[in-house]
């Protein structure tokens, strides 16, 4: 089967990355997936909240989209006086996937909430939140470093995300929402860089999926995982040399 944009069933969308998108975040990037456009922006605040244990700091998220993010105009969450279940779940997934990245303890008594705002949606603008929050958590970390804030990087993992999906029988790494909209599977998959998994969602839309499907998805989103990895890597690394 030949995808819309011509790519391989295992191919990621062109990835583009710039940090320090933002003059005033202790750290950002605006992470593009195709035609996904996601701005990350970090900022740290010098208190915990008061559920984390004393000496330890917090990190956490907040997503939403753009009215015009999609191809209809939708309306500000502040406009319904409430966040979108949709919204509250992501930033859920994306928060718990930042923390994965930090030792938590290394950050002190301090709070990092990272930004995603959708400018521009076209499927996994979850998973490039996640991959584009990460970057945006390391920099405010290599922040707090520089100023001497920290004696040492409080990052002890990277983190990376993406999603996968079986599209008239065929596994497809990285949908866009062409794709994404007829997808039988949808399954999203925030990996460290061991590879090991921090969270797997997986939902059968129309019909259920065996473990072997599971199992093919998750090793598309490794490859995947894997080379969003060398990209944080290299942009990360480069800027610190």
């Amino acid at each position: 089967m030949t995808r819309i944009d011509g790519r391989a069933a295992d191919e990621l969308r062109p990835i583009q990355i710039t940090t320090d998108f933002v003059k005033f975040a202790e750290g950002s990037c605006l992470i593009a997936c195709g035609d996904t456009k996601v701005l990350c922006c970090a900022s740290v605040e010098e208190k915990a909240p008061s559920h984390v244990a004393e000496g330890t700091g917090w990190v956490t998220a907040e997503y939403s989209m753009l009215p015009r993010a999609n191809r209809e105009r939708s309306k500000r969450d502040v406009s319904k006086l409430k966040l979108s279940p949709r919204s509250a779940e992501i930033q859920r997934l994306v928060g718990r996937s930042l923390r994965a990245a930090v030792d938590l303890a290394k950050l002190g008594e301090r709070t990092i909430t990272v930004d995603c705002d959708v400018l521009q949606g076209d499927g996994g603008t979850r998973t490039a939140s996640v991959t584009g929050g990460f970057i945006a958590l390391a920099l405010a970390c290599r922040n707090l470093v520089e100023r001497g804030v920290l004696a040492e990087d409080p990052i002890c993992h990277y983190v990376t995300g993406v999603s996968a999906g079986i599209v008239d029988e065929q596994p497809m790494l990285d949908l866009r929402y062409s794709e994404d909209s007829r997808a039988q599977v949808d399954l999203n998959c925030i990996m460290n860089e061991e590879g090991a998994l921090i969270e797997l969602q997986g939902t059968g839309e129309g019909r259920a999926f065996t473990l072997l499907e599971q199992q093919a998805l998750v090793g598309l989103c490794a490859k995947g995982n894997k080379e969003l990895l060398q990209m944080q890597r290299a942009l990360l690394e480069g800027e610190r040399a």
